[in-house]
C-alpha cells in the first residue's frame, strides 16, 4: 500500500468505521458524459467519495499523488498483479492502471460510500469480487449522436473517433451486465436519474 493511500485510508471518521458503505460503478462510452456525471454525483452526495486508481505513468502537469492518482513504478504493479492486489487492472498504451482491493475494502469497511469510473472490462473483473456492487451504465442518445459529441470536441482524428465509436457499439452489447442503465440525452434530466438511483440505496 502506498504512503498516500494509506494516509486516506487512516483519516477515514472513527464514527464511520462500525458499517459497511456501498460501492457504486459509473460506465459509459467515451463522450458519453460520464466524467461529468461522476463530478455531479460527488457535488450532490457528500458522503461518496471517489476512487483513485492506481498509475505507472508519470503525473501531467498539475496532476497530485494521492488525488488524481497513486503513481507508482512497474516494478511496485506487476508485484501487485502476482499478489492478487487488483480489483481489477489494465494495461493502456505501454502504461499500468488499476484499482487496489486494500483501499476499496478499507473505505467499505470504514462505512463510507466510493465511487468507481471504470470501462466495461473492469467492471466485469470488479463485480466478480463485489457482486453487490450498484453498477450503472451511461447510454448515449444515439450513436449518430454520440459521433457528433466526438466530433465536436474536437480532440480526436477520424481514425481514432471512429475507433471510440466500434468501442461503443461493443459496450453497449454489455450493458446488460449492468444493474441500471441511464440514457444521457439531456444532461440535467440524466443528473436527476442518477441522483434518484443512489437515494433509493441510501435509503434503503
Amino acid at each position: 500500500m502506498t504512503d498516500p493511500e494509506a494516509r486516506l485510508i487512516e483519516n477515514q471518521p472513527e464514527s464511520k468505521r462500525s458499517s459497511s458503505g456501498r460501492l457504486y460503478i459509473l460506465s459509459a462510452p467515451s463522450g458519453a458524459g460520464k466524467t461529468t456525471l461522476c463530478q455531479e454525483i460527488l457535488k450532490h452526495f457528500s458522503t461518496i467519495r471517489y476512487s483513485i486508481s492506481h498509475t505507472t505513468r508519470l503525473p501531467r502537469p498539475g496532476e497530485k499523488d494521492g488525488v488524481d492518482y497513486f503513481f507508482i513504478t512497474e516494478e511496485e504493479f506487476v508485484n501487485g498483479i502476482q499478489e492478487g492486489s487488483w480489483a481489477e487492472w489494465a494495461k493502456v498504451h505501454d502504461n499500468y492502471y488499476g484499482t487496489s482491493s486494500r483501499f476499496l475494502d478499507n473505505i467499505l469497511l470504514s462505512g463510507s460510500d466510493i465511487l468507481l469510473d471504470i470501462d466495461v472490462q473492469g467492471t466485469m473483473k470488479i463485480i466478480k469480487q463485489y457482486p453487490d456492487a450498484i453498477t450503472i451504465f451511461i447510454m448515449p442518445p444515439s450513436l449518430e449522436k454520440l459521433n457528433q459529441r466526438l466530433r465536436d470536441r474536437g480532440t480526436d482524428s477520424d481514425e481514432v473517433i471512429e475507433k471510440r465509436l466500434q468501442n461503443a457499439k461493443e459496450e453497449i452489447e454489455r450493458k446488460g451486465i449492468y444493474k441500471h442503465t441511464v440514457v444521457n440525452d439531456q444532461l440535467e434530466k440524466a443528473k436527476q436519474e442518477l441522483f434518484q438511483i443512489i437515494h433509493q440505496y441510501q435509503t434503503s
